[in-house]
């Protein structure tokens, strides 16, 4: 019971923290983006897919070693659902993580000025995922108090 406690501690807290790194990558390209932000921005992202990671791995930690064991998660639809939000939220942030870094390298060039139309396009694909982890919780809840059975 106590590493099951242990376990949802962990699995909340990294979360909870990919939640803040996705929204301070939210915030930051609400304004325009200098050098610094540029840099900060890519190490927030980089911060962020270690709480995905985090929180992907105390998640089948939950499943594995959890009080109610893998059988209750594999039966349940919402599982399935928060895995493919999960999925989902995770290819979306391939393509801000990629503009990240091609900004970060474009700095070298002094001619180089930010796009207002990409860092726009940028800024709604971080708000898709806001959105779609948003809705993580949801199944999770549905799940716990077993209604996806």
């Amino acid at each position: 019971m106590v590493l099951d406690a242990i376990l949802a501690y962990l699995h909340f807290s990294a979360i909870f923290v990919l939640f803040a790194f996705l929204s301070v990558e939210l915030v930051m390209l609400r304004a325009p983006l200098d050098a610094r932000a540029i840099r900060l921005i890519g190490r927030v992202d980089l911060w962020y897919f270690g709480a995905a990671i985090a929180a992907l791995v105390t998640g089948f930690l939950r499943l594995a070693l959890g009080a109610k064991g893998a059988e209750f998660y594999m039966n349940a639809w919402p599982f399935y659902v928060k895995i493919g939000l999960f999925l989902a939220v995770g290819l979306i942030s391939i393509q801000p993580t990629v503009a990240f870094i091609r900004w970060r390298r474009a700095l070298d060039d002094a001619a180089w000025r930010m796009d207002e139309a990409e860092q726009s396009r940028v800024r709604r694909l971080v708000m898709i995922e806001v959105h779609l982890a948003a809705l993580i919780p949801l199944f999770a809840v549905i799940m716990a108090r077993g209604l996806g059975r």
